[in-house]
């Protein structure tokens, strides 16, 4: 078990490595594809079934979506909050009409947008990088080194999930305004939008512990932007090099609270495509765009306002204390 978990952890570092020496190689930062560690850490990693999508989809869907985000920014005059909102509503449609849960490419709509991207490198980058997951995923599957999951298409009825969306648009239009207004517009950065989709939408572990959520972004925030800042503008160490650095402590951060959160390792690559002067404040707008999205997802989604006293104790008590405190009363 131990070597299987070190083969699918070796996988997604030399993934992202890669990843990272080719763009710096050929001087393409569209190549760099952030969210492509959340997908490693959930179709490699992770043996659960996170998400609701065939191989194909994933491939088909995930190019569909970075190839949408960039003709958005070549071609829409609109101001870019409205733009990440058309984004944001096309991810929705793409997902419903699909029948799937992929959430990941509500990031690979948006990231274009919010960078300006209108390079084709990004969608033939998106698309190379998904059809090495695939290909890694079914030799993992073949090899047993991962569990095999099967295609189950989601069951909530379409009228329900328009609902859904449409309430989130809104939401995100709201604290989008607030982000591009107030000028820190990274409150609104993917990962921290996938967050608030799954928070949502889905009923994995996490969406009960709101806080160790948005401290799990936040310090992973901080280690991709300090690592970048230190690493790669202050000692000219290579992106792979700084990319590997930031994977491995996150890595080691999921191990120690024996929990996977995809979207936290999307957020700590994303220091790598912003320019120097904005990382000291990163770590900080991401806090507050955590705070904000959980937030709206839990009183006005899952209700919580309607929960018993120790459901909410238990949210606001980050799982690693009460695992210890479980374990010293034993």
């Amino acid at each position: 078990m131990k070597n299987k978990k070190i083969v699918k952890y070796l996988s997604a570092l030399a993934m992202m490595v890669a990843m990272m020496a080719l763009a710096e190689f050929t001087g393409e930062t569209e190549i760099i594809f952030p969210e492509m560690a959340a997908l490693t850490i959930g179709l490699w990693i992770s043996n659960k079934h996170i998400w609701q999508v065939t191989d194909v989809q994933l491939v088909s869907l995930m190019t569909l979506a970075a190839i949408v985000g960039v003709l958005i920014v070549r071609y829409s005059p609109l101001p870019l909050v409205i733009n990440i909102t058309i984004a944001f509503v096309v991810a929705g449609v793409i997902l419903t009409s699909q029948r799937s849960t992929l959430y990941p490419l509500v990031s690979a709509l948006i990231l274009p947008v919010l960078l300006h991207t209108t390079s084709w490198v990004y969608p033939l980058s998106v698309l190379a990088m998904t059809v090495i997951l695939v290909v890694v995923k079914k030799i993992f599957e073949a090899k047993g080194i991962r569990n095999k999951t099967d295609y189950t298409p989601s069951d909530r009825p379409i009228k329900s999930a328009i609902v859904v969306w449409a309430a989130m648009t809104c939401s995100l239009l709201s604290i989008a305004a607030i982000g591009y207004y107030s000028t820190y517009i990274y409150i609104i950065i993917p990962p921290l939008i996938v967050s608030f989709v799954e928070f949502v939408n889905t009923k994995a572990g996490f969406r009960n512990r709101p806080v160790l959520t948005v401290l799990l972004l936040s310090v992973c925030s901080l280690v991709g932007s300090v690592f970048q800042l230190v690493g790669h503008f202050y000692l000219g160490l290579p992106l792979a090099v700084v990319a590997a650095a930031i994977l491995i402590v996150v890595f080691g951060l999921f191990e120690w609270l024996g929990k996977f959160f995809a979207p936290a390792g999307a957020i700590s690559l994303i220091p790598l495509l912003l320019p120097e002067e904005v990382l000291p404040y990163l770590p900080l707008e991401v806090f507050v765009g955590a705070v904000l999205f959980i937030a709206v997802a839990m009183i006005f989604f899952q209700k919580c306002y309607k929960w018993s006293r120790a459901q909410i104790v238990y949210c606001l008590i980050p799982h690693y204390l009460i695992s210890r405190f479980v374990r010293r009363n034993r």
